[in-house]
């Protein structure tokens, strides 16, 4: 059969080339043509656009780039045209994706399946009117999403999460703790704090400066920040103030593997590093602080913004963004962690609970098999030719 699939950027581009592969597994003669990334070129087809060209967020952004990204949608909807797919497969980035999935359902009749929610739950819950018009089937990977969903008398599918994955996989082929600190040239006696400062220029520029004075406040322990793919080296130091900095770049599984606290940005990072079982700190700096927290608290659906948090619908980590977000709030926070027992127990029990409520790794896998069973269902049943 034949799949169209649509990643906007990097997080994407590494989940779309795992369904791919399993995709491939349960259907041999699978052709793939995509927009996405290198992750998914090395998993085979055909590659029409690279996310690089794609990945405009913001609205500031959005707007100066507004030309570019209508010629990528018109590039994208006459090549889906004449490619004539089994099945249209979106992954996440919604802005574009939504609207790429009307045009596949309405003036072509193509099944569409998304794997990666957009997390309308969190705002814009009025997309589940496009989602019920134009998105045959989803596939989760958040567990709650499923109940989320499920009030809004739509049927989803949880199939796992790809983190679980990873770090099942990573911790299946990691070498020992002393070839990593000696590769890095880390020392061996040092506890390490992991400083994950998101993965955007300006997701650094904001947040760094003050995760790495509140780390520096914590005497013996090692501070070692994670390089973000794409980001460079000189970025980290630009930011840190006089300080040196030891940044480890494409060994984040790594880091975190040998840490014993971590102070992270907001993201799928906040999941990761609970999946580790590290305790953390979730930081994130906003402009007009005051009125960020006030529309956060106001107009979003959720009472919180780390994925560790969500999943559990309790607090788990503490969460320091936005009016909340200060040197002194993260040092007293990260020193919390590293000297109250208790409180450092608790949180990671907390980590059990969400670990549990994940499941087993398989999210590709489970996901590769409901899209290929559906698909060869509508062919069976003369739904789709």
């Amino acid at each position: 059969m034949k799949y169209y699939l649509i990643a906007g950027e990097a997080s994407g581009d590494l989940h779309a080339s795992n369904l791919m592969a399993e995709i491939r597994n349960e259907d041999p003669s699978a052709d793939f043509r995509f927009m996405g990334g290198d992750l998914m070129q090395a998993a085979g087809g055909v590659l029409v656009k690279h996310y690089r060209e794609m990945a405009f967020m913001g609205l500031i952004p959005v707007l100066l780039n507004l030309r570019s990204i209508l010629r990528n949608m018109r590039v994208c909807c006459g090549d889906i045209r004449r490619y004539r797919p089994d099945v249209v497969v979106l992954i996440d980035y919604p802005g574009f994706n939504l609207r790429i999935a009307k045009y596949a359902k309405t003036k072509l009749g193509l099944p569409v399946c998304y794997y990666i929610s957009p997390k309308i739950w969190a705002w814009k819950k009025y997309r589940i009117r496009d989602f019920r018009r134009y998105i045959d089937r989803m596939f989760c990977i958040l567990p709650f999403e499923k109940d989320f969903y499920g009030g809004l008398n739509y049927e989803v599918d949880y199939v796992g999460n790809p983190s679980v994955d990873s770090v099942a996989l990573y911790k299946q082929q990691a070498e020992g703790g002393e070839t990593f600190l000696r590769d890095e040239n880390l020392s061996p006696v040092l506890p390490v704090i992991a400083v994950l400062a998101g993965s955007r220029h300006q997701e650094i520029k904001d947040n760094l400066p003050a995760m790495l004075d509140a780390a520096a406040s914590c005497e013996g322990y090692q501070v070692v920040v994670a390089g973000a793919p794409g980001i460079d080296a000189r970025c980290y130091a630009k930011y840190a103030g006089g300080r040196e900095v030891c940044v480890v770049s494409g060994k984040t599984y790594a880091l975190l593997n040998h840490s014993c606290a971590a102070l992270v940005t907001s993201g799928t990072a906040t999941l990761e590093t609970a999946l580790f079982r590290v305790p953390q700190v979730v930081c994130y700096r906003t402009p007009l602080p005051k009125l960020s927290g006030f529309i956060f608290r106001r107009f979003f659906h959720t009472p919180y913004i780390s994925l560790v948090n969500l999943i559990a619908g309790r607090e788990i980590v503490r969460e320091l963004y936005a009016d909340r977000f200060s040197r002194r709030a993260i040092g007293d926070e990260l020193r919390r962690i590293l000297d109250d027992e208790a409180y450092r127990a608790g949180m990671l029990g907390g980590y059990g609970e969400v670990i549990r409520l994940l499941g087993e790794p398989g999210a590709s896998r489970r996901a590769a098999h409901l899209l290929v069973a559906f698909v060869g269902n509508l062919r069976a049943t003369g739904r789709v030719k």
